[in-house]
């Protein structure tokens, strides 16, 4: 068993040092420990000056996104219990850094503003009755915890210059999309305006997701297949719109 964590932290102040580096500590382990019990261990004892984000400690909130290993994770999710020797806490690449562990992921709200908005059918009356199935498809999505772990490892945001959203955003637009109450088809606009064609759903958004929504298989591909049914085969996208107001 380990009686002590080798931490190697990624350091940078964006501000006054043009490269970063890696600060090596060494911390004491205690059963059960996590990522984020670690490095919150130098935060307090050994460098207060060290910068990270986290919030409820308990994988609901996102904040603690970082890089272990080199693979999008959950500091307060990640046991440190096989990892290695040695373990690398490293800032999500696909960001701005604000320092050391905490990135600018600002962009995420200026594009959820502008997918469409939740629009309720008006003979729907109330209260919404729906059928059971038609709210657990919906409801998947509404899992999300606004990590961002998804967009940090899509290689289309890391590498290339597009306007695709983003796994997160098809996400949003899935959960929209999918609820039986709502009359607005969102594939069109995730095309043309967020770049969902440049995905090719090679699943590594799905791979790092903490709260296990297939965001490939039921969020993407049925996005992809509402956008080009409305494009080449409109009497296809008509019948699913009929199924989605049969299932209210």
């Amino acid at each position: 068993m380990k009686e002590r964590v080798e931490l190697s932290i990624y350091r940078q102040d964006p501000a006054t040092e043009e490269k970063g580096h890696y600060d090596n500590f060494e911390v004491p382990y205690v059963e059960g420990m996590v990522v984020l019990d670690a490095v919150r261990y130098v935060q307090e004892k050994i460098d207060t000056t060290l910068s990270i984000r986290w919030n409820c400690k308990a994988a609901k909130c996102g904040s603690c996104a970082a890089e272990i290993n080199g693979t999008p994770k959950l500091m307060c999710k990640t046991r440190v219990e096989g990892l290695g020797r040695k373990v690398t806490v490293s800032p999500m690449g696909a960001y701005p850094l604000i320092k050391d562990l905490v990135t600018d992921v600002s962009e995420n709200w200026v594009l959820l503003r502008r997918i469409p908005k939740f629009s309720p059918r008006e003979d729907a009356g109330y209260p919404w009755k729906m059928q059971q199935a038609a709210i657990e498809k919906s409801q998947e999505f509404r899992k999300c915890i606004e990590c961002f772990l998804c967009q940090d490892v899509c290689h289309v945001i890391r590498e290339h210059y597009t306007p695709y959203f983003g796994p997160r955003h098809v996400v949003k637009v899935a959960s929209l999309d999918t609820h039986p109450m709502d009359t607005l088809d969102r594939s069109k606009f995730m095309n043309k305006e967020g770049g969902l064609g440049f995905c090719n759903v090679v699943k590594c958004c799905t791979e790092v997701c903490p709260e296990h929504i297939h965001i490939t298989d039921n969020a993407i591909i049925p996005e992809k297949e509402m956008a080009i049914d409305l494009q080449y085969d409109p009497i296809a996208a008509l019948i699913r719109k009929r199924k989605k107001r049969r299932a209210a």
